[in-house]
């Protein structure tokens, strides 16, 4: 981007937080990584904001970078009631501890100004800050009820999709079931495969630590 551009884009940043930056797809952009997910319905690719939300996109590169994500699923569709095509999709290691790092520290929507808005990128967790590790969510239409406010701290929103909603929202449409708690019912039936995910711009920087849910994988036949 030219400099002229930048600065504008700084200028509206500033004066309006929540807003979703249209930013370009086929080259990088300053602050920014772009990261693409190769599923089994096709690419989706997120700007990551280095940015505004260092500790939680530094996070997210990491399972990157180490492949963490190459093989897991989009486990979980979350469609509103009152518009069955809004709502957010889910992924990432699940319950797959072997593929986990350091849960890492929470920045607030309050302290990065990415709201969640639609197509927004954002860390999953358990109900207790400092705890997300290697599940994020994809959301489609804005969710206010995710930013943080007063005492809730919200969920810790890190960059936003730049291609690839229409699959983002084929797998929101597809048919659910089973979980419980505020999952319930909302388990995609057959889970939808993440194959790879990897950058776009920049050099991949792995943790270097095991890799345990690989070990044995290559391990020849017993005889």
């Amino acid at each position: 981007m030219r400099p002229v551009v930048l600065r504008c884009l700084a200028i509206l940043m500033t004066l309006c937080p929540g807003v979703a930056l249209a930013l370009p797809v086929n080259r990088p952009t300053p602050g920014y990584t772009r990261v693409a997910i190769e599923t089994s319905l096709g690419r989706i690719i997120v700007a990551v904001d280095q940015k505004r939300a260092p500790r939680t996109a530094g996070n997210f590169l990491a399972y990157v970078d180490d492949e963490r994500f190459d093989g897991v699923t989009f486990y979980r569709a979350a469609r509103r009631k009152a518009d069955t095509r809004l709502g957010l999709i889910q992924g990432g290691i699940d319950t797959d501890l072997r593929r986990a790092l350091p849960p890492i520290p929470h920045e607030a929507t309050t302290k990065t100004g990415i709201r969640h808005l639609d197509a927004t990128v954002s860390m999953a967790r358990p109900d207790r800050p400092n705890s997300a590790m290697g599940n994020f969510f994809i959301t489609a239409g804005p969710t206010p009820n995710m930013d943080a406010r007063g005492d809730y701290i919200g969920y810790a929103a890190f960059g936003h999709v730049v291609a690839g909603m229409d699959v983002v929202r084929r797998i929101l449409a597809l048919p659910t079931c089973c979980g419980s708690g505020a999952m319930r019912g909302q388990m995609i039936v057959k889970p939808i495969m993440i194959r790879r995910v990897h950058r776009l711009d920049g050099t991949p920087r792995p943790t270097g630590t095991v890799k345990p849910w690989l070990i044995g994988l290559n391990r020849p036949p017993a005889r």
